[in-house]
């Protein structure tokens, strides 16, 4: 079949078009026939807009076409635009051409919001459930988060790599890895892109990269997948603090881009973004043991932060802040020690509304210190040979983080479930769609 090519998405079609002949293409949303007028609220990725049918005004393949459509055809349409003060948004289309170029059954879930649908019911038809307006909102919101990013980056002087997801060993040291059959080897997917990252300091010196990373964890929670989009950088000749400063600069940006881009949609659904004020708040780790303590929950010194004590902190600032100074012995093999105090760490983590976004630290950029802090951890030196050799030929001190890409859409769009922010999730019991 041919069919006219799309000209406007539906959020263009304006009063200030009237008159103007457009094409759209999109999905039927919803019908309305009352006789010899029908009207057809058609749906894009981006929005919504009413198609209006009068019967004798339309030739008699346009009315028959209308006639015969569904909630869910895919349809084109070529009409001309006129200003409205009744239709909802001001505007409406009146169709010269309609093309019905695929039929749609009746859909196994309601995208209509007449009937509540579970989550897992949901994600089983997922590619159906991606039909509904909030979710064409995330994605949309999530691809320009994602563009806020790398602008951000790319300003503070970081380039984009792309580094492997199918390794020999444990990037961090844990036993949490998928493994995969490599030829006649086992190799594993990689929890993080650290170490090359780490290595990449010494030649291209503030790097980073926005892809997948897979941990085997049996974690069933809202906020834990097994397969998600890390942001990762590194940065050469930096430390800690250094690192935390783009990273406040990232996540200040991306509250800017999507608060300036989205916010009038966000009305719809209760949503508002506001933007977080520079700098943010730090605490160090005793500190916040010591708050959490005044608030009833104590936490041994040398434990990790719960879920339960970021939610009280968050509750305590209302702000994102930053925890600091971990002890070290919590924190990967590759942490710096305080010079002052080695049981202390030059590392820190994000945390907005109760949940830790970012993690990241200055690392220890001498061979020598970096091998005992592998044996401490009861790790074989000889297993990260590939990487210890880089220490050899000038790697400069250096610092950086990982962001969890979908935890930060999560916090953005105060959804419960990070599930709803996923394409299609990978947890412990979710293999398909």
């Amino acid at each position: 079949m041919s069919f006219p090519r799309k000209t406007h998405w539906t959020k263009d079609v304006k009063p200030e078009l009237d008159g103007k002949e457009v094409v759209l293409s999109g999905w039927v949303w919803d019908i309305r026939d009352i006789g010899n007028i029908k009207f057809v609220l058609l749906r894009d990725r981006e929005g919504m807009v009413q198609l209006t049918i009068k019967k004798g005004s339309v030739p008699d393949s346009v009315w028959s076409a209308v006639a015969s459509l569904n909630k869910e055809d895919a349809i084109v349409v070529r009409g001309i635009v006129k200003a409205s003060k009744i239709a909802k948004a001001g505007v409406e289309v009146f169709p010269s051409e309609v093309y019905v170029v695929a039929k749609s059954k009746p859909l196994p879930i309601d995208i209509w919001g007449t009937v509540e649908t579970d989550l897992d019911t949901r994600l089983r038809f997922r590619s159906v459930d991606l039909k509904r307006p909030i979710n064409s909102l995330i994605f949309r919101v999530e691809s320009e988060v994602t563009r806020a990013i790398r602008e951000t980056l790319y300003s503070h002087g970081f380039i984009e790599v792309f580094t492997p997801k199918i390794i020999v060993t444990s990037t961090e040291g844990g036993a949490e890895l998928f493994a995969v059959q490599y030829f006649e080897r086992v190799a594993y997917l990689a929890q993080s892109p650290q170490l090359y990252k780490e290595e990449l300091t010494a030649s291209l010196e503030r790097i980073f990269e926005i892809a997948p990373a897979y941990r085997a964890e049996k974690h069933n929670t809202n906020y834990h997948l097994n397969e998600f989009i890390s942001v990762d950088i590194e940065e050469a000749f930096a430390n800690y603090t250094d690192v935390m400063e783009v990273l406040e600069d990232v996540i200040v940006n991306v509250y800017g881009k999507v608060a300036e881009a989205f916010n009038d949609e966000f009305s719809k659904y209760g949503i508002e973004v506001k933007v977080p004020k520079k700098p943010f708040r730090k605490i160090t780790y005793d500190e916040a043991l010591g708050i959490l303590e005044r608030r009833g929950l104590k936490v041994n010194w040398g434990e990790d932060v719960p879920k339960g004590g970021m939610e009280i902190l968050s509750e305590e600032f209302g702000e994102p802040f930053f925890i600091i100074h971990f002890p070290t012995d919590i924190r990967a093999f590759y942490t710096k020690p305080l010079e002052s105090d080695p049981r202390i760490s030059e590392s820190f983590d994000l945390v907005i509304d109760g949940l830790e976004i970012a993690s990241g630290s200055s690392r220890i950029h001498i061979k020598e210190q970096l091998i005992d802090a592998l044996r401490k951890r009861g790790l074989n030196p000889e297993s990260f040979e590939s990487h210890l050799v880089i220490y050899d030929y000038g790697l400069p001190p250096h610092a950086g983080w990982g962001l969890g890409l979908y935890r930060l859409m999560m916090v953005l769009l105060r959804r419960d479930n990070i599930r709803e922010v996923v394409l299609y999730p990978r947890d412990r019991f979710r293999l398909e769609p």
